[in-house]
């Protein structure tokens, strides 16, 4: 058994951002990424901050807005749509979860699509699927590919399932990794809480990428020997001996699942470092296509 480590790719994703962001300073632009958070969830607040301080270390331009839990729809929405005229705003995120009073739906599609880095926008989510490379792809997604491309998985004819079917990762992920060319022409099986015969299905995988928010659900009875496990949950479980009264822990049972496979992500240290790799990384692409620049660098 071998640890993916997201770390130490994400640091090298980050080395290639950080010279394209000096090589568009050439060209007389600078990558701006506006980020809104939206109340005071703890995660999402240090999501936020974690995104803010590596903006400042590669040297983009950087805007975080910071609304209260009360902001209306329409409040955020004209937030939004200034961003959206912003010429210095290259990529435009909006933190999730958002309160419940407001439709997250309406939100992403008022984003820009050509600011839409999360990828998101129905626009995007078609580009996606019809292979159109001038899309942007779900940050997740994206970093899973990499973390595979990274270690040389085979892709190319693999057999993958991928256990979670959200637009987040699920769905996006199953469309990447089918799509042809280098980093696809997977056989992908998407499974769900509703999958029957589920130990049946992941057994017959080479590679098993979780994206289901249930700790600890993959077992080893659901994995074969040699398998490659990308374990996209984050999951906070209760733990007296930690400050905090709690750790985080994946979708996968990594004590015993570790074992038995070739390769393996932690949580953490695994796919997170990667989310925001990616949303950088997919600005500078933003920044790119906005200034008919040619594209510097492409994960």
């Amino acid at each position: 058994m071998k640890l993916i480590d997201g770390k130490t790719v994400a640091e090298k994703i980050h080395e290639q951002t950080h010279a394209s962001v000096q090589m568009l300073a050439k060209r007389g632009h600078r990558p701006g990424l506006a980020v809104i958070l939206v109340g005071d969830n703890p995660a999402s607040r240090t999501y936020v901050r974690k995104k803010a301080e590596q903006c400042a270390k590669l040297g983009f331009h950087s805007v975080k807005l910071e609304l209260p839990e009360n902001t209306s729809q329409g409040e955020l929405l004209a937030h939004v749509a200034t961003f959206n005229q912003d010429p210095e705003i290259h990529g435009i995120l909006v933190q999730s979860p958002l309160p419940t009073h407001i439709n997250e739906a309406k939100i992403v599609h008022a984003i820009s699509p050509e600011k839409d880095v999360d990828g998101f926008h129905p626009i995007n989510v078609a580009k996606l699927a019809l292979e159109d490379p001038s899309g942007f792809i779900p940050c997740t997604p994206l970093g899973c590919r990499c973390l595979l491309l990274e270690y040389g998985v085979p892709i190319s004819g693999a057999n993958v399932v991928v256990l979670g079917r959200s637009m987040i990762v699920g769905k996006s992920l199953a469309l990447l990794l089918m799509q042809r060319g280098s980093g696809g022409d997977a056989t992908v099986t998407v499974a769900h809480s509703r999958t029957l015969h589920l130990e049946t299905i992941t057994r017959a995988a080479d590679i098993v990428i979780t994206a289901i928010g249930s700790p600890h659900f993959l077992q080893a009875k659901h994995v074969r020997d040699g398998a490659v496990v990308i374990d996209v949950g984050i999951n906070r479980v209760e733990d007296a001996s930690q400050k905090n009264g709690y750790r985080l822990v994946g979708d996968v049972d990594f004590e015993n699942v570790a074992p038995k496979c070739s390769l393996i992500t932690p949580v953490p240290g695994g796919v997170g470092p990667m989310t925001i790799a990616m949303l950088l990384s997919n600005t500078i692409k933003a920044c790119c296509q906005i200034h008919g620049v040619q594209v510097l660098h492409s994960t």
